[in-house]
């Protein structure tokens, strides 16, 4: 079986990660679109374009499956993706793991692109899947693009400011970005309250 993934930059990194762990014997091919990264900043018709390009360079090794690796292009370009390449290519979206974080039933901050945070997709997951359920959208502004180029000072002071928005009783937190998946341990001491439960971390 032949996997395709894209996203923007490192943040493929992580999801290629897990399908290695949940598919060893596949063929993975990496798409990534490193001189336009970050896409969380990007008007729609800017990053779907890109992401048009990203998903053609995959197709064109003709995968049994192409797997969107960032949530920013998801919410945003998801259905032009499918409606381009589908059914030929099945498509599938990374969206932040809201379900599985409201199950825990305590209040849940979601980290995110300030593109995915407040968009109509996220707010719409939200509703579906976290009814009676403190949720928290934070924007981590710079945070993906810090961690796509190793600046540690850039790192620190997205995270911080990220968690400055965080609210203290949170239990859990969602990471929107695949990026952030790379720094989630310094994501858990940011977040992490004297005297609360072990954070909770979905990616």
């Amino acid at each position: 079986m032949k996997i395709a993934l894209m996203d923007s930059g490192i943040g493929l990194l992580a999801a290629t990660a897990a399908v290695r762990r949940l598919r060893p014997d596949a063929h993975l091919v990496l798409s990534l679109d490193p001189d336009g990264m970050p896409w969380g900043p990007r008007t729609t018709e800017d990053l779907t374009q890109r992401a048009v390009a990203v998903a053609d360079a995959a197709a064109a090794h003709r995968p049994d499956a192409l797997i969107i690796g960032c949530n920013t292009a998801t919410v945003h370009a998801l259905p032009t993706l499918r409606a381009r390449l589908e059914p030929d290519i099945p498509v599938i979206g990374t969206v932040p793991a809201i379900k599985p974080a409201a199950a825990g039933g305590g209040p849940f901050a979601i980290w995110a692109t300030p593109a995915t945070t407040g968009s109509p997709y996220q707010r719409g997951l939200i509703e579906d899947f976290a009814g009676g359920v403190a949720v928290t959208e934070v924007p981590c502004f710079g945070l993906a693009e810090a961690v796509e180029h190793a600046d540690e000072t850039a790192i620190e002071a997205a995270v911080a400011a990220a968690a400055s928005l965080t609210p203290k009783d949170v239990t859990t937190v969602v990471l929107g970005c695949t990026h952030y998946e790379l720094v989630a341990e310094r994501i858990r001491t940011a977040v992490q309250r004297p005297g609360f439960p072990p954070l909770v971390l979905h990616g």
